[in-house]
């Protein structure tokens, strides 16, 4: 049955990719789910973004969001799209959506120790969930991407915190996380779409379902490698379009189980693992830095 599934949305992906030219965040966010009735705000449609010469710009950063290898390529290093972890093209509440990231910047980043722009907070994207470098400040990608985040925050409120803003934070789990156990729940709930290995999927070059770990997936510098991180995601947002069916437990136990594999090395790396760990990573919710099945996690080499 789950043969014939996966058969059957692979057809569904390679008819879209011919007739539409859909890349991944195409497909994928044809199949999310609207957003959560627990949302105050609704972005405007994108049938409202204009001609203008900024009806342009928000186009082109549209277009960079959901396939930043083909409109931003020099600054990409994997397989991501930023529509992977902000679904719905970065309209889906709960899911890290740009209205809400948009009111509220500026702020202060612990991560890197001082008050961020939102063009900051983009360059972050590129370098760490990317696992490229940071395009320079004023550059046309970040000013496109801005555009698109500022159309669709137009008529929300700034200097507060909106519902549906970030990642669910789930209680801590009655175990804690436990790998072995996520390998159970990917295999059972998530293999099918990222694949056994982790990998993802393409069709004819074109990525239809994200790496979650390896050389094509975001790296250690990411968010979406803190466990906690990862696990309100999955919650509330996975399996694909069944947002809310997995255990807490479930989405903690998975997030354990993706965080703890190979993925490109942090860009902050300062030449040994234990070191950078209690740098940047010494925080229980991040496996950087330990041993996990006799392997020691992160140590991967630096990007050249």
């Amino acid at each position: 049955m789950r043969r014939g599934r996966q058969t059957f949305g692979l057809r569904l992906v390679t008819a879209g990719l011919a007739v539409a030219g859909a890349t991944l965040a195409g497909w994928a966010l044809a199949a999310a789910p609207p957003p959560s009735k627990t949302s105050a705000f609704s972005p405007p449609p994108v049938s409202a973004i204009d001609d203008s010469p900024f009806g342009r710009q928000v186009a082109l950063g549209r277009a960079i969001f959901n396939d930043p290898r083909a409109h931003a390529g020099a600054y990409v290093g994997n397989g991501l799209a930023c529509s992977n972890c902000h679904l719905d093209e970065g309209r889906l509440a709960h899911s890290a959506p740009l209205w809400a990231a948009w009111v509220a910047y500026p702020q202060y980043r612990a991560k890197n120790g001082h008050v961020n722009t939102f063009a900051e907070r983009l360059q972050g994207c590129f370098e760490f969930s990317e696992n490229g470098k940071a395009p320079p400040l004023g550059d046309p990608v970040l000013v496109a991407l801005e555009s698109y985040a500022f159309f669709l925050a137009r008529g929300a409120p700034t200097g507060t915190h909106m519902a549906g803003a970030g990642y669910p934070k789930l209680a801590a789990p009655a175990s804690p996380p436990d790998p072995g156990r996520g390998a159970r729940v990917f295999e059972t709930h998530c293999a099918m779409c990222h694949g056994a290995n982790g990998q993802g999927q393409s069709v004819r070059g074109q990525n239809v379902f994200p790496a979650v770990w390896g050389p094509g997936s975001y790296n250690w510098g990411a968010g979406m490698a803190q466990i906690n991180t990862a696990a309100g995601f999955i919650k509330a947002n996975m399996p694909l379009a069944r947002g809310g069916s997995l255990t807490d437990q479930q989405a903690w136990d998975v997030a354990a189980y993706i965080d703890s594999q190979p993925r490109p090395q942090d860009p902050r790396f300062t030449g040994d693992v234990a070191q950078t760990r209690r740098r940047f990573h010494d925080d229980p919710y991040s496996f950087y830095g330990k041993v996990v099945d006799g392997r020691l996690v992160g140590d991967e080499p630096r990007r050249p």
